[in-house]
């Protein structure tokens, strides 16, 4: 049983019209006659909230159509993905080559006509395509965007989410001249591209897709090494007198300690976890004025932020005991109030 024939069923049953089911799914009333002919393929349940708008009007569970669509669709695929794939129709070809930035258009076509649909052609078109069909999904929930790209293109609204939802469907190998016209054309400004290293930036209709250009880079990266820990830590993680109510945060800084050849011992570990522990080490940077130096030449307030981006420890402070706590504020006092009595005696 397929997604269609249950609906047909439902409609029939609840005495209910295609149009009903249409203006519960604000969608036309021939995009939903085409869905049930099969004339038009399911669209993808991860990509749209048909479903759980049809769903809800037919008093069905939520998660039934989309499980039928979801097996429909896959058995449709499968049976049309034969042979090679067709090169961009030439409108849409054009289309994208218009948004490429001047200086780069010339070139970048001419390995369009001596490649058609190549590799460089189909990797400009998905990431065009990836980028503008995550607009569109993210604002398929939003009428005031819905209604403002209807308008830009001669749509009402619920034509426009029927648009936005066949858009969502298509892939690299079936861009139509239409997809173009209402999404790629109004939503992006230009895109360019370094031809030595494939790496790719987009910039979006300010209007359309506020936010920053999206770039795509392809860099070759070293495999990152799994961190060897060292024998003593080993041992302080063994002996639960020392290390029992360490944290994971508290033990993965540990761990990525370097020590370059020297061996810490698992006292080393303990007394490094109570250092990280001590309040008296992390607090808020304090504001200085511009220019002020400190002793030491390093700025505490901006030493203690970065640490604190760099080990995360959210909260590790609040989780100390509180008599804790009090004897290093008084042990910080009492060296500060010897230090003033010497001074003092010096005078």
């Amino acid at each position: 049983m397929d997604v269609c024939l249950v609906i047909k069923q439902r409609l029939e049953e609840l005495g209910a019209e295609q149009r009903d089911l249409a203006a519960a799914a604000e969608v036309t009333e021939s995009y939903i006659s085409q869905l049930l002919t099969r004339k038009k393929l399911p669209p993808a349940p991860d990509r749209t909230d048909i479903y759980d708008k049809m769903a809800k009007f037919l008093n069905l569970p939520s998660d039934e159509l989309s499980k039928l669509a979801d097996h429909q669709r896959r058995e449709e695929l499968k049976r049309n993905f034969v042979g090679a794939p067709a090169p961009l129709l030439k409108e849409v070809r054009e289309l994208i080559l218009r948004k490429c930035v001047p200086d780069k258009e010339k070139q970048v076509r001419a390995i369009f006509e001596t490649q058609p649909f190549g590799e460089l052609e189909r990797l400009v078109t998905q990431r065009l395509l990836d980028v503008v069909k995550r607009v569109a999904k993210e604002e398929l929930g939003s009428e005031s965007w819905l209604h403002l790209v209807a308008r830009m293109i001669g749509r009402s609204y619920e034509q426009m989410r029927v648009i936005v939802l066949e858009f969502l469907d298509t892939d690299v190998y079936n861009l139509s001249v239409e997809n173009c016209y209402s999404f790629l054309d109004p939503l992006i400004e230009s895109w360019n591209i370094d031809l030595g290293t494939f790496a790719m930036e987009i910039i979006l209709s300010r209007r359309l897709a506020p936010g920053n250009p999206k770039k795509f880079e392809y860099v070759e990266t070293e495999a990152e090494r799994p961190i060897e820990a060292e024998p003593g830590f080993k041992r302080f993680l063994r002996d639960r007198s020392l290390s029992g109510d360490a944290i994971a945060e508290e033990i993965e800084f540990l761990k990525r300690l370097k020590f370059n050849g020297k061996r810490p011992t698992p006292l080393y570990y303990y007394r490094e976890l109570q250092n990280l522990r001590d309040p008296l080490h992390f607090r808020a940077s304090l504001p200085h004025a511009s220019g002020t130096e400190i002793m030491g030449g390093a700025q505490p307030g901006q030493a203690v932020a970065a640490l604190h981006n760099v080990l995360e420890l959210k909260g590790i402070d609040g989780q100390l005991p509180l008599s804790g706590r009090k004897n290093g504020v008084r042990r910080w006092a009492g060296n500060k109030g010897s230090r003033g009595k010497s001074e003092k005696a010096k005078l």
